[in-house]
């Protein structure tokens, strides 16, 4: 192709993602592996971009061709809204660097394709911000067409969190992921690390190990994550891990415990001393979820094979973190495709599976024991919904009253826990609660 390789590499996230079912962040690391950072850089935003905003995009698009885009063959949608998100939302590229090389990515298929593309593209520089503006986010619908979220997940929004809530968190969803790593203090310090980046960064507040970063980095790919002293981890997910306070010396116990990222941060904050029992259903996780430990200098984690959803023989945790599976839906912005695979069903499903493995995490909590539910959505049934019965049924767990001890994070709508918002908190959407038992 003679389009450049940012648009080549974007092009197959896109049509990985929606042709194939590919997760957009796992096509893009093997996509765009050898891209030089500029290329890469512009490869993500196109990508993620493109795949986040498909709703907006198909419709100007079916205004623009008079009719729907279903019958399209993949690759030419695949150009043209990848074409239509450069011209409407990337205010630094050309329009005419948007059309040709457009253009090219469609004549990778048989048939005339390119054509379309071309005619739509051009009409799309004179007429296509006509048809943007005109969407209105002041309802429900207007607000799903908008903004690319389905319409399911405004309106659960809209009713958990209020509708001027809603509007701008969603007018923030669809904006680059903020860059954070975690510090592996086993390793290093952050200042050290600072000093080797060689990208600008900030201090995380209330979370001495964290870094944000202000300018790309491919950290999977930087001698600092070879040596084991970094771990790309946005804020909010960081500060599960604090939120349980494990000390030195304790018995911790981690279910649903891979990639491992709060796994090896729970190892850092005992000082690797104690032990850390870290629980994956998957055995291939369970592989990958080792070799992280190792490199991570995470000398007491020790791994096993199991299902965190079954009651375990041991007990007597003086800490568990619970980190079940669940909707995503607070990381929009890193996860760009996750809002097209949930669905209502799914959540009710989640919540249910989130409700027994933090029964089993409870019966593993030793008296006096602490228990942290973190999960990285923003939907009321896999929290409130699932801390209401559990405390219900288990009258000898209270919860802490979080909101008091970490303001900034405070729940909109239940000061004893936390909730971080992506427009307000500038990171992922995570629920948090700690509970005591008596």
């Amino acid at each position: 192709m003679s389009a450049g390789p940012a648009r080549v590499c974007a092009f197959a996230v896109i049509r990985r993602v929606f042709e194939q079912g590919a997760y957009a962040d796992r096509a893009f690391t093997a996509e765009a592996a050898g891209l030089e950072p500029r290329d890469r850089a512009l490869a993500m935003a196109l990508a993620y971009g493109t795949v986040q905003r498909r709703d907006t995009l198909d419709h100007v698009a079916g205004r623009l061709l008079h009719g729907g885009v279903d019958a399209l063959e993949p690759h030419v949608l695949a150009a043209l809204r990848l074409g239509l998100f450069q011209i409407l939302f990337m205010g630094g590229v050309a329009d005419h660097a948007a059309v040709n090389e457009s253009v090219e990515l469609a004549k990778c298929g048989r048939g005339g394709g390119f054509r379309l593309v071309n005619a739509v593209l051009r009409r799309a520089t004179r007429e296509g911000q006509g048809s943007l503006d005109a969407l209105d986010d002041s309802t429900i619908e207007g607000a799903a067409l908008r903004h690319s979220v389905p319409a399911w997940l405004v309106a659960r929004w809209w009713e958990e969190l209020g509708p001027l809530t809603t509007r701008s968190m969603l007018a923030h969803v669809n904006t680059p992921a903020e860059s954070a790593l975690r510090v592996n203090t086993l390793v290093t310090t952050p200042q050290e690390v600072a000093a080797r980046l060689g990208v600008a960064t900030r201090p995380a507040p209330w979370l001495p190990e964290g870094l944000v970063l202000e300018g790309p980095f491919d950290a999977y790919a930087s001698e600092l994550w070879r040596e084991g002293a970094i771990m790309p981890q946005s804020r909010a997910s960081m500060l599960a891990a604090r939120v349980l306070d494990p000390r030195p010396g304790e018995r911790v116990l981690d279910l649903c415990a891979a990639p491992g990222a709060k796994t090896t941060h729970l190892a850092a904050l005992i000082g690797d001393e104690g032990a850390v029992v870290a629980v994956e259903r998957h055995s291939g996780r369970a592989t990958a979820l080792e070799q992280t430990a190792g490199r991570m200098r995470a000398g007491c984690v020790r791994v096993e094979v199991g299902d965190a959803a079954t009651i375990r023989p041991d007990g007597g945790y003086q800490r568990v973190l619970v980190d079940p599976p669940c909707s995503g839906l607070g990381t929009l912005q890193s996860r760009p495709d996750i809002r097209w695979r949930a669905s209502p069903e799914k959540v009710a499903g989640l919540a249910g599976l989130q409700a027994q493995i933090l029964a089993a995490g409870a019966a593993a909590t030793g008296p006096g024991g602490v228990i942290v539910y973190s999960v990285c959505t923003i939907s009321r049934a896999e929290s409130e919904g699932v801390l209401d019965a559990f405390l219900a049924a288990h009258p000898q767990f209270t919860p802490d009253k979080l909101g008091d001890e970490y303001p900034q994070w405070r729940h909109p709508n239940a000061e004893h826990y936390l909730q971080s918002l992506p427009h307000r908190d500038r990171t992922d959407g995570f629920f948090i609660a700690r509970l005591r038992r008596r």
